[in-house]
């Protein structure tokens, strides 16, 4: 197996006024996503509980590394927990990162007190990112010197402007200037096979699980529920109207009290 990443963390400790035996929140972003785009909720979440969410390997602040699999994946997380002497948390994961979660659960049940997916299936997807990698190569070959210029080459290759500000979160801007890429291009493009591919794992995991998907969105299709049962036989699942698969952004209200009431409702 892949040696773990130590990846970084946003790291919340428990408020001096929460209920101590509040459990711990361990929150894992999508694709090109980051712990940055859950700050909104990682307010509100953290004044009742420790909440930690996770930026994975070749995302955000953390290190670049060969190899995607959710295997090596949920091992990074684990061995964040660790560090942070988190024995058993509930864990939420969107998109990529629900795939993470549910290997998580499905390896060391035993650490997940609760699992929350977001939009995600434990199924195989086909290929669907080619115009953002394309977007983001366009950036690192460009050089652009400020916002204005990035979004110009990112539009070439991504038409919507919403998918363009979420891919601009991964821009920084160098010493001399030039805004780059931060993510590990590479190294996710190398391993797009195994991000598409299904969750790792032999056993279902039998734990309490909520499932969120957007009414708006295809990534949980009715089709595909018989897998999402065979792997997690206790999911409930929940559909958030108007909401696509940006769901935690797009509803962010209702998305925030279908997590509360299923942690409260495991208490």
């Amino acid at each position: 197996m892949t040696d773990h990443v130590p990846v970084d963390l946003y790291a919340i400790d428990l408020p001096a006024d929460a209920d101590a035996d509040s459990q711990p929140l361990v929150v894992i972003h999508g694709l090109l996503g980051s712990a940055d785009n859950w700050r909104s909720h990682l307010k509100v979440w953290q004044r009742k509980r420790r909440v930690v969410a996770v930026d994975l390997r070749n995302h955000g602040r953390s290190p670049h590394a060969e190899g995607m699999s959710y295997s090596a994946m949920s091992q990074d997380v684990l061995a964040a927990l660790d560090k942070l002497g988190i024995e058993q948390a509930h864990i939420l994961g969107h998109s990529m990162g629900g795939k993470v979660a549910i290997t998580l659960a499905r390896q060391a049940p035993q650490r997940c007190l609760s699992l929350m997916v977001a939009d995600i299936a434990p199924v195989a997807y086909q290929h669907g990112h080619d115009d953002v990698f394309a977007a983001l190569e366009q950036v690192r070959k460009g050089k652009p010197t400020n916002r204005r210029e990035a979004d110009a080459l990112l539009a070439e290759h991504v038409d919507s402007r919403p998918t363009r500000l979420f891919l601009a979160t991964n821009l920084v801007r160098d010493e001399q200037g030039i805004m780059g890429v931060r993510v590990g291009l590479d190294e996710i493009q190398h391993g797009y096979e195994a991000i598409i591919g299904e969750p790792d794992g032999d056993s279902p995991f039998e734990g309490a699980t909520l499932v969120l998907r957007g009414a708006d969105s295809h990534y949980v299709s009715d089709d595909m529920l018989p897998a999402l049962r065979e792997v997690l036989p206790r999911a409930r699942l929940v559909t958030l109207k108007n909401a696509g698969h940006w769901l935690h952004a797009d509803q962010p209200d209702a998305f925030q009290q279908a997590i509360d009431a299923f942690i409260a409702a495991q208490s």
